[in-house]
């Protein structure tokens, strides 16, 4: 029996979540299980989890003490059939440690349901501090990122480029803004499979308005290896500044990071 088709948007969202948030194990004789553990208070997905699986599962609760919370409550979902687990490996969720290497799956899917899924469980949404729509993914997967920043492209015209942060060596995708409300708004539609907490967050985030006094930031405007000639071989920064249609402070900044700073020329002491 096949049970996902992902381009039903509660399938797709649910494939996703589990790429992100599930834990599949396999063991000897056939046996395994595909397990989801969630804080408490987001127990209703995965009861729609057990609701959408035709095979047979359980949901239980355990309190313990964890590195963040004393007394923190959990919801486990859990599934052993091995079909489902055939399937869902299939589908491009292996067994085991997964964060870099799971990737949308091959076959049609319902993309919005899917990049939901992996928000509600990697991600977030809602304002931030400063009152600003947002919409953010935390990644470990080239091909995760790539699809996030592709999606957020075609959907509103918001690019963004990918690098891993130095610490964690992770991307921390973040859409502000107009980017955000349309994310937020396009992602979490009216009757959607979603956590009620980010389905809240994202209500947060679609009314927003830019205020009349907010000014738009200035896109930015990459370097390119002509240009960089241009700043290197230029008698002066005031003419490069010319010549490149940007401004001398740029062009100035732009020369120190090609060449470094001068440093005074040290003489030995005799």
């Amino acid at each position: 029996m096949t049970f996902f088709d992902l381009e039903q948007p509660e399938h797709a969202y649910m494939f996703a979540f589990l790429q992100a948030d599930g834990h599949l194990t396999e063991q000897s004789r056939n046996r395994g299980r595909l397990s989801v553990e969630l804080s408490a208070r987001d127990a209703p997905v995965l009861e729609e989890f057990q609701r959408l699986c035709p095979y047979n599962s359980t949901i239980r609760y355990r309190t313990r003490t964890t590195n963040f919370k004393a007394d923190h409550t959990s919801v486990l979902w859990t599934v052993h059939a091995r079909e489902f687990r055939e399937e869902l490996r299939a589908l491009g969720l292996p067994a085991g440690r997964k964060s870099e290497i799971v990737a949308p799956p091959d076959v049609p899917f319902s993309e919005r349901d899917y990049l939901r899924g992996l928000i509600d469980a990697d991600g977030s949404v809602g304002r931030t501090s400063q009152d600003l729509p947002f919409v953010s993914l935390t990644t470990r997967s080239d091909a995760l990122a790539v699809f996030t920043v592709d999606y957020a492209d075609r959907l509103c015209g918001a690019r963004r480029k990918l690098t891993r942060n130095k610490r964690d060596d992770i991307y921390n995708i973040l859409f502000l803004n107009e980017a955000g409300t349309a994310l937020a708004t396009d992602l979490y539609y009216p009757g959607c499979l979603a956590l009620p907490r980010k389905a809240a967050g994202a209500d947060r985030a679609r009314t927003w308005v830019r205020p009349p006094t907010m000014k738009f930031a200035t896109p930015r405007r990459s370097w390119t290896p002509e240009e960089d000639e241009v700043i290197l071989t230029a008698p002066t920064m005031e003419g490069a500044s010319e010549r490149l249609g940007r401004t001398l402070k740029s062009c100035k900044i732009r020369h120190w990071r090609l060449v470094g700073p001068k440093r005074p020329r040290v003489f030995p002491q005799h």
